[in-house]
């Protein structure tokens, strides 16, 4: 739906560089509450209001986040001064997306965004759009005194606007916007926290997306896209099918020429577009025969080959000047979707099987956007071996997106749960114009990233049949390239029947055996969406930063401010399960190493479980990747870009080529999840009691067929029979050459938690009977000898810590961290590995890069259940 002036022009900036100008309306905004104003939109939106005692800012910026960047508001992030805001006073762990703004609330009130920005005098003639990527909730939108759109029009949090303002801009004059926003009510379909953790009192309403102000000529093409299907498996021939959106502005009927620059091969066609009309214009393969491309360099995950990328020009000519263009970087690939024979989704890449390991991502609470923050929360995903990020309702930025493309992550998106947007019965007629326009807009936006992996039209629910034929319908307009699901949930449809995926948590702790015991739930079968063992506690420096000192120890109201909402306000199934498993906790400290250790094992054991399985197993999801604020719930780094127990527990289950242990058989299996062979591996096993008294030892040769899983070894259940509470099993793989390819070390209890099934619910199975390995605490205390060297990299100094253990006993837990003098946080740093076991006489290496800049004073920690703790100063620093 295209129209000029005073309406909604929905046109799609896509990120792609354009031969019009396009500028940037970044810097020089001004914000101020309309409660606070007598003057309205037609005087605020012009060239002689002063807008004094405005905030300044930048765009973009939710109103909150600009209060706080100019200090009006202390960090919102520590301890509770989140509810010392005005209007955050809703019950601690309700969804405020369902509730109703309060009254006495500063955000009740329209918010005005508002800045001036000159049109050079030679764009005279020109056709001028004015862009806007994100819009939270509702908006007047002015310039000139003039109100080109109303509140009515500009409804939804993920549709993108673009206005023709050429009949109302001055070029070579002054010229002002001004925006005033509302708040998404309980009725609206906004951006929402669900339980992951608070939300803001503003609703983070305001201007969260770019906008930029744009010139063309009078047809407009936008949201190029290249689609991919290969002829055979042999990947030797790509076929291509272009798609872009035309629009003419003008009054006239335009006749003119698409061409298209693909992969360096020129197509071009002419296109008659009538006044005021869209049109999609498309070039096939079977028209287009220079689009049957011969042995395509093929884009791949990263974790399956090289994420190629081509570009793609396209441009409308008119009367031989070009009106418009884009350019994208696509990749030549396919993604399909089937169902196995059990009824699992089942996603390939070009044709090959993947299993999809991921963990589901947010944004920052506030929506603020740090470009050198995104690259390392990046950097974190991709050292821990995983493929795939999972986004509920939180469309990220062009710049997300892209750097998914270049480097390989698969992402998954669709909409939230929990609030309107899963509400159908109640929808307004308002809703269905909300949901639809903002599916247009994201589908244009986005289609021709080649890391979307799938669609979903729900999240804990799949909609009604009308809505989701509606949403169908509007995905085949768009040609969406890729699958589709309706939810992340089992629950089948009229429209597309079973969905092959399901989301049956837990979401709260279970021991690690619970994976592979569990038949009906979470376990390690189908495709898990979204499911997780629960917290995951910061380490002490991470806590330092967010939790007052007098709240350290031990935990109070502000650690359980911290904790998530709903059902997850606080961590007693967490706790009690440390406690019977390893004791009690007497310090912090104590508490930090015993949190560790629990997370470690159980994130394990989750992602070697779904990857023993593959494919009766065909994906996993961790909820969550990472957090929206400082949390001590639901993620594998924290907050602050630090690596803890649950990262590196997940990082080794992740390795390309792994020897793991199963805790229902007692099989030592090698997953190779790489797309080679791996032949001629040995795989060694042995297994010991808390005096590392050996009572078995096996070794087994194997060749890997790329892509598999192989048992090879299986322990008898004798061994784990022989009076000890605790059995360690350390496992070594090597290559045809002897060097190790993976290194694995488990503690297994005598008896394994017994669960009570019968009392599942969606957050866990309860334990029955925990298993006791505090035998763990009387290990014998041990030394470790430790060595530094530093080496310059391209991403930051590198720093290898050479470890030996010279005692006679077991290290345990063994955890390095990088920290100032004075034990202050330094993240991120990229651990080789971590919280590893030493044996008698055995030395280890482990690398880490520090960050780009990191503060001078540091110090490698190193510290573990049973050794000494010990600091060494890096030298220079």
């Amino acid at each position: 739906m295209f129209r000029r002036i005073g309406l909604i022009f929905l046109l799609i900036n896509c990120g792609a560089a354009a031969l019009a100008a396009t500028t940037p309306l970044h810097d020089g905004w001004q914000l101020q509450s309309a409660c606070k104003l007598q003057a309205t939109g037609d005087t605020i939106s012009t060239a002689g209001f002063r807008p004094e005692g405005w905030i300044a800012t930048s765009v973009p910026a939710t109103v909150l986040a600009t209060q706080v960047a100019v200090g009006i508001y202390p960090d919102p992030y520590y301890g509770m001064n989140l509810r010392k805001i005005p209007g955050e006073t809703y019950p601690i762990g309700k969804f405020f997306a369902n509730l109703p703004m309060p009254e006495d609330s500063p955000y009740k009130c329209g918010w005005w965004y508002r800045r001036e920005f000159a049109i050079p005098a030679a764009d005279k003639g020109k056709t001028l759009w004015l862009h806007f990527g994100g819009i939270n909730y509702r908006a007047d939108v002015w310039v000139n005194g003039k109100k080109i759109a109303d509140a009515s029009e500009v409804a939804g949090a993920y549709r993108t606007y673009d206005f023709d303002i050429a009949g109302v801009a001055d070029p070579g004059k002054p010229n002002v916007v001004a925006v005033e926003t509302w708040a998404p009510g309980p009725k609206d379909l906004g951006i929402n926290w669900v339980d992951w953790n608070p939300a803001p009192p503003d609703k983070d309403m305001g201007l969260w997306g770019d906008v930029t102000l744009g010139t063309t000529g009078p047809v407009t093409l936008r949201s190029p896209m290249a689609v991919t299907h290969f002829t055979d498996a042999s990947l030797k021939e790509a076929d291509l099918t272009l798609y872009a959106e035309l629009h003419n502005a003008s009054d006239r009927p335009v006749t003119g020429k698409v061409t298209a620059l693909v992969a360096n091969i020129p197509v071009e066609q002419n296109v008659t577009i009538a006044a005021g009309q869209d049109q999609t214009v498309i070039f096939a393969p079977d028209q287009f025969a220079q689009l049957k491309i011969h042995n395509p360099h093929v884009w791949w995950p990263y974790v399956m080959g090289d994420p190629h990328l081509e570009q793609l020009t396209m441009r409308f000519v008119d009367n031989g000047s070009v009106s418009d263009q884009q350019s994208v970087d696509f990749g030549i690939r396919e993604i399909t979707a089937e169902k196995t024979d059990r009824g699992y989704e089942l996603f390939r890449i070009n044709g090959k099987p993947l299993l999809i390991r991921g963990g589901g991502w947010s944004q920052d609470m506030l929506l603020r956007q740090n470009p050198e923050r995104l690259r390392n929360e990046l950097r974190l995903f991709r050292a821990i071996g995983l493929n795939t990020i999972r986004l509920e309702g939180k469309m990220e930025t062009d710049d997300f997106f892209q750097l998914a493309d270049r480097q390989g992550i698969l992402v998954m998106l669709g909409w939230c749960c929990c609030d309107q947007w899963e509400r159908w019965k109640d929808w307004t007629p308002e809703n269905y114009t909300v949901a639809a326009g903002s599916l247009r807009s994201q589908m244009l936006r986005l289609r021709y990233h080649p890391s979307l992996l799938v669609w979903l039209n729900g999240s804990d629910n799949p909609p009604p049949a009308f809505v989701e034929t509606a949403y169908r319908n509007i995905e085949a307009e768009m040609h969406w390239p890729n699958p589709i699901l309706s939810s992340a949930s089992a629950t089948p449809t009229t429209v597309t029947g079973p969905s092959g995926v399901k989301m049956t948590g837990p979401y709260n702790y279970v021991a690690p055996s619970y994976w592979y015991l569990d038949t009906k739930h979470g376990g390690a079968f189908g495709f898990n969406t979204e499911t997780s063992p629960g917290p995951d506690v910061p380490h002490v420096a991470s806590l330092r930063k967010f939790i007052p000192p007098d709240q350290l120890w031990p935990p109070a109201e502000d650690w359980s401010y911290h904790d998530g909402g709903g059902d997850f306000k606080n961590l007693d199934v967490f706790d009690t399960a440390m406690h019977a498993t390893y004791g009690p906790a007497a310090t912090l400290d104590e508490y930090e190493r015993l949190a560790q250790t629990l997370s470690y094992d159980s994130e394990r054991a989750m992602y070697e479980a779904y990857s023993r399985n593959k494919y009766t197993s065909t994906g996993v999801i961790q909820w969550m990747l990472n957090n929206a604020w400082p949390s001590m719930i639901w993620h594998l780094f924290d907050y602050y870009l630090d690596a803890d127990g649950g990262y590196f527990g997940a990082k080794k289950a992740c390795e390309p080529v792994h020897v793991q242990y199963s805790y229902d058989d007692h099989s030592i299996v090698v997953v190779n999840s790489t797309y080679a062979p791996v032949n001629g591996l040995t795989a060694v096993a042995h297994v010991y009691d808390t005096h590392l008294k050996q009572l078995f030892s096996a070794e087994k040769q194997l060749d890997a067929g790329s892509d598999s899983s192989n048992r090879v070894l299986t322990v008898p259940d004798s061994v784990f029979q022989q009076g000890s509470q605790v059995y360690f099993v350390d496992l070594t793989l090597r290559d045809a050459r002897g060097a190790v390819v993976s290194r694995n070390f488990y503690w297994i209890p005598a008896k394994l938690t017994v669960f009570d099934w019968d009392k599942t619910d969606y957050t866990h199975t309860p334990a029955l009977e925990p298993a006791n390995m505090q035998e763990l605490r009387s290990l014998p205390q041990a030394t470790v000898q430790a060595q530094l060297h530093e080496h310059p990299s391209p991403d930051g100094e590198t720093v290898v810590v050479t470890l030996r253990n010279p005692s006679q006993a077991l290290v345990f837990q063994l955890a390095a961290t990088v920290r100032t003098k004075d034990d202050g946080l330094v993240a991120p740093v990229l651990w080789s590995d971590n919280y590893i076991e030493l044996m008698p006489g055995e030395s280890r290496t482990l690398t880490a890069v520090l960050p780009q800049h990191p503060p001078a004073g540091l110090v490698v920690k190193l510290s573990g259940w049973n050794v000494p703790e010990q600091s060494l100063s890096l030298a220079g620093r």
